[in-house]
């Protein structure tokens, strides 16, 4: 398992870069606000389609939520582009054993208030507009294993070009009352099935003046 890398001057010049690459590659970023609760970590659970979708919820955390932000990550990226571990990156070696350590350290993240854990349940890229979320089992080992100090945002993220010739992104936030701890992943992807439903519906009426 390859950590995250903890050099400050490194940290904030990948901040910086992340924020300025977002923001030149896309037209407009818009999101809902999600109050959470200071007092407790945040496990945000995301579709996963591109290569951006680390980067631009790194930029949300950065403008909404404030805290310390981590991503797990397939081993083989983490070492192909290290710079993202100067971002929070941790690698997952799936099939491995290792997977459970991973699993563990992001357990144990979620016991600082301070902290985010971003994960993409679905364990690969699918389309942005697929119908059906399927989740893999790893993340409930994860809830599993956490303290009750971590509070659950779903986000489900869009990206249209609409009328403009750079894409504008859309994130969906929703703050769960459920921790689902002691539930089943047939639980949790259910309910994070009906945000993502309710998010795409409102993704394609939006009304182009």
């Amino acid at each position: 398992m390859l950590y995250p890398k903890k050099n400050p001057v490194a940290k904030w010049i990948f901040r910086a870069y992340v924020k300025w690459l977002v923001g030149k590659e896309f037209h407009e970023f818009i999101y809902n606000n999600a109050e959470v609760d200071k007092n407790k970590s945040v496990l945000l659970i995301a579709n996963h389609f591109s290569f951006w979708d680390a980067l631009l919820l790194f930029c949300l955390n950065e403008k909404l939520f404030k805290k310390n932000f981590h991503v797990m990550i397939l081993q083989e990226t983490a070492k192909k582009v290290s710079s993202l571990r100067y971002g929070g990156a941790f690698s997952v070696n799936k099939g491995s054993r290792d997977m459970l350590r991973s699993l563990n350290y992001a357990s144990q993240l979620l016991s600082d208030p301070d902290n985010l854990v971003l994960m993409f349940p679905q364990g690969r890229l699918f389309s942005n507009f697929t119908s059906h979320v399927t989740f893999q089992k790893g993340i409930m080992k994860l809830i599993e294993n956490a303290t009750d100090h971590y509070q659950v945002i779903f986000a489900a993220t869009f990206i249209q070009y609409l009328q403009h010739k750079k894409p504008t992104v859309t994130v969906y936030l929703k703050r769960e009352d459920d921790n689902f701890k002691g539930k089943t992943i047939n639980d949790l992807q259910s309910s994070y099935q009906q945000h993502y439903q309710s998010s795409k519906q409102q993704q394609t009426e939006i009304d182009i003046p």
